[in-house]
Parts: C-alpha cells; structure tokens; sequence
C-alpha cells in the first residue's frame, strides 16, 4: 500500500514520521501526531499503513535501503577484505551522523520486540551482502571463524549502535564518521583470526 501513495504525499509523510518518532517516545507518538505534520489525513494513513507501526517500518525500511544501496555502490573496486570492512563501519557512521533521526528511531526509539516481529527487521538485502564477505573473510582464514560470521556481524553492528547512542549521550562532540579510522582498528582486533 505504501508504493500507492502520490509521491508528494509519500516524501511528507517521510517527513514528518522522522521528525515524530526521533523527537518522541515511541508510545506517546501517534498516527496523528503524524498527520498533524505532514497534513494528511489520518484516514488515509491508515488505510495504507494500518498502525503507527507499519508506517514507521515501511520508512525505515526506505531508509535503511539508501544505506544499502550506498554500501554496494562504495564497496565496488575495493578487493582487501580489510578496507571492504574499513569501508561498511564508515558508511554506516557516516550515514547515521548525517541522518541523525534515522539512527535515533532505529537505535533509541523502536521498541526492539516489535521490530524485530516485522519482516522489515531482517533487512535481508544489506545483512546477506555483508554476511557474504564475513564469510570470504574466514574462508580466507582471516577473519575468527570459531564463531558463524552472523556473530562477526553482530559484534559489528553492536560497535556501530553503541558508537551512535553514546555520541547522542555524549553531546554530539566532534564528528562520529571522523572517528571511524580509529574505531574500525579496535573492531577489527576483535574480529580477526585469534594468534
């Protein structure tokens, strides 16, 4: 139902479910809240989206495929599984830095078990992209494989996660993507092979 919207009402909504749902707690934000914003009505909201949760899921959904779709596009070239890795932990700094609504709902406002109940979760088209070169990288007997490269994943995303939350927490100093360099060298220590 979302891809049946008008465009310009689409690229409202967009608007305004990042300003709600950044700048609120999830529970308290509402269907309406949303209409409210972006001058729409709350009928056809719910017509095509049918709860506050969907909505927020089919826009992020939108968004965490930007982020895809700049991960495959930057990793094009780039054969050292090192600089790949190097690469996705920039991409994603600076994306959320530069889409700071993006990482606040994705990493401080959803409520993880409703999230992760929706198909929306798995973003399956990023993960599988990345799995795949986890799993290049312990074949390669480079990266740990005494852990399923899901686990590498895990602990990469979890670096990513925490560096946002706790630049939020932290007042925003300095840029997060500036620090990607040094961060991604201690991320890496704890993803390569153990000596």
């Amino acid at each position: 139902m979302h891809d049946e919207l008008n465009p310009e009402v689409k690229q409202r909504l967009e608007k305004a479910v990042l300003e709600v749902f950044s700048h609120s707690d999830f529970h308290k934000a509402s269907i309406r809240d949303v209409a409210e914003k972006a001058g729409v009505s709350f009928t056809t909201i719910y017509k095509h989206y049918g709860s506050k949760e969907r909505l927020v899921f089919a826009y992020v959904d939108v968004w965490m495929g930007k982020l895809t779709d700049r991960i495959v596009d930057h990793l094009h070239g780039i054969e050292d599984l090192k600089e790949k890795l190097r690469k996705v932990f920039w991409l994603q700094l600076d994306y959320y830095e530069r889409h700071e609504g993006l990482g606040r709902i994705v990493f401080m406002t959803l409520p993880m078990k409703t999230w992760m109940a929706d198909e929306n979760f798995k973003q399956r088209r990023m993960m599988s992209l990345l799995v795949d070169v986890l799993r290049e990288g312990q074949r390669q007997g480079v990266l740990n494989n005494e852990v399923r490269a899901g686990i590498l994943l895990d602990f990469m995303m979890g670096f990513v996660q925490r560096s946002f939350f706790m630049w939020i927490q932290r007042g925003k100093k300095g840029s997060l993507a500036e620090q990607a360099n040094e961060l991604f060298e201690m991320l890496w220590q704890g993803m390569t092979q153990p000596k």
